[in-house]
């Protein structure tokens, strides 16, 4: 029976499968628990220890529970667009459709036919990373990868640029063994993370990844991680990329996933003009509109002051006069980040007319830095 059920899932896209039982993760448990102690979850309040409990016991999930069909589906497809200073970066999993929507129909396929396979009715629950279900505990515990540093599973033939999705049911499935894999002594994707979110092996403080600042947090980015961000404007890839694993992956292929035009590297520019109806419209199946439009704006603002290209200056000028805000704010950091007379113009101008304090403090913050880079230039 446990093969049928590989091959059928194989047969509808999922690229690796794996079974476990449905006894509580306590390991897992142990060591989220410990996070939320130690003050790494910050930024997340819906992350509470009574949902770190909830998510790794299965048979509280789904009363009768008995084993954990865990899936995996890659979506290592295509390659990202060409750099340009004018263009932000996007991390991979979102250049195509929305995979909860994509994942969840298969899922609902897979269920379905799970009954066919074994000539009863059959009590399921799914989750696709959007609800209370320790998905990478399951993963590992079922054979279909292991812990890499940076707490992504890694799988042997798809590396960790896969979706994870768990399928917890009342037959009593035969489960797989884990993986005695490790990372062994590569810290690559520790060395590499350029705001050292990665604080340990194993061990991320959210408030410190650029994931979460582009995507989860919804206020003012810390001005000391803004020139560490680089161009990424929605989550980033960096300790995925770097990952000798992921140097040998394969590619997927479920069409949704694929790249859609302008996605990987967005143009940062159009990104800062753009409305509510464009960026509902444009980003209406993409998971980057978590991000919302401010948020979005805000990133790419940070974005446009890392690259320090001189032709963001009249589009930010504009974003700091007109816009929300929290884009005013970052508008003004990145003016102050190019420097030069004309973005020094433009900051001088905003002062005279802000009346919110917050935006006021960045402005003088800005223009500081703008004269003390004059002053550099005059004396170098």
């Amino acid at each position: 029976m446990e093969n049928s059920i590989r091959k059928f899932a194989i047969s509808l896209g999922f690229n690796l499968v794996g079974i476990t039982d449905a006894e509580p993760f306590l390991e897992d448990e142990a060591i989220a628990l410990k996070r939320v102690r130690d003050g790494y979850m910050g930024g997340l309040p819906w992350y509470t220890e009574e949902r770190v409990k909830k998510m790794n016991r299965p048979m509280e999930l789904l009363p009768g529970a008995r084993s954990v069909i865990s899936l995996a589906t890659s979506y290592y497809i295509d390659q990202p667009d060409e750099p340009d200073s004018l263009k932000g970066k996007v991390s991979r999993y979102a250049w195509g459709e929305d995979y909860h929507e994509v994942l969840k129909e298969k899922l609902r396929k897979f269920c379905s036919g799970l009954e066919d396979i074994v000539g009863f009715p059959v009590k399921t629950r799914i989750f696709v990373d959007d609800g209370p279900m320790n998905d990478r505990a399951a993963a590992f515990r079922s054979g279909v990868g292991w812990f890499g540093k940076n707490t992504n599973i890694l799988t042997p033939s798809h590396g960790s640029w896969v979706f994870l999705a768990q399928v917890i049911t009342n037959l009593s499935l035969k489960k797989d063994i884990p993986l005695k894999k490790t990372c062994g002594n590569c810290v690559r994707c520790i060395d590499d993370c350029p705001t050292g979110a990665i604080v340990a092996p194993y061990t991320i403080d959210n408030e410190r990844c650029i994931s979460y600042l582009t995507i989860e947090l919804k206020g003012v980015i810390p001005l000391d991680l803004r020139p560490l961000m680089g161009d990424w404007v929605f989550g980033c890839d960096i300790c995925q990329d770097v990952c000798p694993v992921n140097l040998k992956a394969k590619k997927g292929n479920v069409d949704p996933f694929q790249k859609k035009s302008g996605f990987s590297a967005p143009e940062l520019i159009p990104l800062l003009k753009m409305d509510q109806e464009t960026f509902s419209e444009t980003f209406r199946n993409s998971p980057i509109k978590r991000a919302k439009r401010i948020g979005l704006q805000r990133n790419a603002c940070v974005a446009l002051g890392n690259s320090k290209d001189p032709q963001a200056i009249s589009a930010l000028s504009e974003a700091l006069y007109q816009s929300e805000v929290l884009v005013r704010i970052h508008a003004a950091w990145a003016l102050g980040q190019i420097g030069g007379k004309k973005a020094l113009t433009s900051l001088k101008k905003a002062l005279a007319n802000e009346s919110v304090k917050d935006v006021l403090v960045e402005i003088d913050l800005a223009i500081e830095n703008c004269i003390l880079d004059m002053r550099l230039d005059v004396t170098s």
